[in-house]
Formats: C-alpha cells, structure tokens, sequence
C-alpha cells in the first residue's frame, strides 16, 4: 500500500517528460476544485435561505405550538390542555383563536384571517420588532378593541396607518344557516380601531391577509366561550426543546399535535430542502463529468511514464501494482481537488457572510445569506472523494491492456 502510494504522489508532484502532461493534471485538479466549491457555495447559500426564513417567521410564529387534529378548535379547560399550561419548562402560554372575516372600511373590504391574541403575546414572539409606525399600543381598553394590520392591508382597504373611522369586521353566525332573503342578518358584525401601527413581516402571507386583535374580541365575533384554535408556547431558557415537544404530545395524547417552527412552515421549508437536493445532484452531475478530465489525465500519464513501468517490471512488479500506481493517482487528484475546493468554498461563504460579496435586488436583505455547516461541507468531501474513486477504478482496470503492453 505505501509503495503505490509513494510512487504515485511522486508523479503528481515531479515534472513530467511532456509538459502537457503537467497541464492536463493541473486542469485535472482545478475541475474537481471548482466542482467541490461549487458544491460547498450552493448548499451554503441554502442552509442561509433557510436560517432567513426561519427570522422571519420568529415575530409570528411559536416555539411550539398546539393545534387540534380534528375540528378547528378545541376548549382550552381540558384538562390534558391545562396540565400542559402548567409546566416548568413552559415560560409563556398564550391560546389563540384564527378565522377567517371580512374587513370593510368605508367603500372598501378585503377577506382577511383574524387571529385573536392574549395580553402576553407580545412576550411569545417578537412582534415588536417587526412593528410600523412605533411600538407603543394596546390590544384592548375599557371602551374598545384594536386591529393590529399588515402593512399590504393598508393600500387595500385604503386606511392609512392610523385612521379615524372603525375597521367593520363581518364573520358568518354559528350553526346558522344563511338567511338567502337577507343575508346581513347571517353575519356578526363588530368595530375594530387603529392602534396606531402596524406590521411588516415582509411575508406576504402575514401582511397582506393577516390582522391581530384581543382574545376577547375574537371570541365574540367567532362565537366562541373557552375555545381556542390553538396555543402557543415559549419555553424556559434551560428548556430542551424536543424533550418538552415530546412531553407534551404525551400529555395530549392523539387528539392534538404538537409543532415546532419548521413544522408550522412544513410546506415551505420542505420545498426548499427538495430545492438544496436537486441543486445538489445537478452539481454531482457536473462533478462526475469533471472526473473525466482525471480519466485523460491518467492516460496521459501512463504514456508518460513507460519506462519507468519497464523498470518496475524489471524488478518484479505485477500488473496489479501497477494497476494501483496509477489508481492512487487518479485518488491524489479528486483529494487534493477536493480539499482546495472546499478551503476555496468555505473562505468564499466566510468573504460572503463577512462582506456581501454578492447582491441581492430584493428589498429583503442586501446579500445572498450563507451558512456553513460542518454536515454539508463532510457530504461534499465524501461525494468527491466516492465519484473520484468509481471514476478512476473501472478505467484503470480497463486500460490494464495497455499497461501490459508497456512491459
């Protein structure tokens, strides 16, 4: 093993009779490099898109949350519910109740979702951070209740950031049937007032079709006692969050489920992980296409390097060390190839992270985000390294004819 070993590091390293030789080696090496970094960018550039959209989901979506399996709501004085309420590891607990209404302002109305909050919500998440116009504002007085609006809701309902006049919110009456004569009659109709701000989760979802008000206020307009469509927890600083996700689900048994924040985004972040995967065998693709360069290399090489096999025949190799000279070589390059490209890609995504390099034209963020992550970058050696290997071991074998020729 060392002998085929040393023998093929010296011919990657020494200087060959034809200068050609040398080149094709070199472009050998720089094609696996610049697959390899290819590679490391791409799924660093991925993992960043996803810790971007997990940011931004934060001001809106739990840690964890509560959903029913069955039915839209569920009464929040269960008891299952309520020893979850109770856990140490729980920090804050806020039920929340989300339906969809009709907002109307003046001559204008929009169907938005309505998601009635309570006091603490604001210590659940971080809406403040993504508030419009200050951050100063109440969900509810003595006299009336607040819409807190997406920024999109503005241009359509035509309301400014603060207005004067009462949001009218229409939501269908419980177990009802419509009154086709007049249908007014099938509606509760309720007021809500500006708080003076609104958000800007830069989400589309949430701007343009989301408005947060009391508890309370959802409750009346919904027709609900108790119920809640879901809660909503934070936990503890100490807390392990797949521990109390677990605890949890046992607790409520298979009425409930229980979501973590990638969960409640499933759809979202899994298509960007089938996104990260075809990105990624696209450029396994033009990896092993790069392994081809190796292929012309060894064949080069084995011309180069006749005599030199003519003495080690002389002295009593057989074709199988042989064979393995020149496999090991073809290994040296998609390993050193491998390693400058990922030293390459890496400082790239660090230069990335450090400096923007590379702009983004949307208003979202300035630069491409990247992440690296150790995982990505140890299934990026590993591929170079395998696709190098298959790529190298069946012409070596192959060519073993022209190396018996060479004796």
């Amino acid at each position: 093993m060392r002998f085929p070993l040393y023998i093929a590091r010296r011919y990657l390293l020494s200087r060959k009779k034809h200068r050609a030789v040398n080149v094709i080696s070199a472009v050998s090496i720089a094609g696996v490099a610049f697959a390899t970094l290819a590679l490391v960018c791409t799924l660093s550039v991925y993992n960043g898109l996803q810790s971007f959209v997990s940011d931004l989901f934060t001001a809106f979506d739990p840690p964890l949350k509560v959903l029913p399996v069955y039915g839209k709501v569920f009464d929040t004085n269960d008891p299952r519910v309520q020893a979850v309420m109770k856990l140490p590891e729980i920090a804050v607990c806020t039920p929340t109740l989300e339906e969809n209404a009709m907002l109307r302002y003046r001559d204008r109305q929009a169907v938005v979702t309505l998601k009635g909050v309570a006091d603490n919500f604001r210590e659940l998440v971080s809406i403040d951070s993504v508030l419009f116009g200050g951050d100063d504002f109440v969900w509810q007085d003595s006299l009336v209740h607040y819409g807190l609006m997406g920024i999109e809701l503005v241009p359509i309902l035509g309301t400014g950031v603060r207005f004067v006049e009462p949001l009218t919110v229409y939501a269908p009456k419980r177990h009802e049937p419509v009154n086709l004569n007049n249908p007014v009659t099938s509606f509760v109709e309720d007021y809500l007032y500006s708080p003076g701000v609104v958000f800007a989760v830069k989400q589309e979802k949430y701007d343009a079709h989301y408005i947060l008000t009391s508890l309370s206020f959802a409750r009346r307009l919904f027709q609900y006692d108790t119920e809640a469509s879901a809660i909503e927890l934070k936990l503890r600083p100490n807390a392990d969050l797949p521990t109390v996700k677990q605890q949890i689900r046992n607790l409520l048994g298979t009425d409930f489920q229980v979501l973590d924040r990638y969960e409640q985004q499933a759809s979202i972040f899994h298509f960007m992980e089938i996104e990260k995967l075809v990105s990624y065998l696209f450029l396994t693709f033009i990896l092993l296409i790069a392994c081809f360069n190796v292929i012309g290399s060894l064949s080069m090489l084995m011309v180069d390097k006749q005599e030199d096999v003519r003495t080690l025949r002389s002295m009593g190799a057989d074709n199988r060390l042989v064979r393995r000279i020149f496999f090991f070589e073809g290994c040296l390059i998609s390993f050193f190839g491998a390693i400058i490209g990922i030293v390459s890609g890496v400082a790239l995504c660090l230069l990335q992270q450090r400096f923007g390099l590379l702009k983004l034209a949307s208003g979202l963020i300035d630069a491409y985000p990247v992440r690296i992550e150790i995982g990505d970058v140890c299934l990026v050696f590993v591929t170079v390294l395998l696709i190098g290997v298959l790529a190298v071991w069946w012409p070596v074998h192959y060519l073993s004819r022209s190396i018996k020729r060479l004796a």
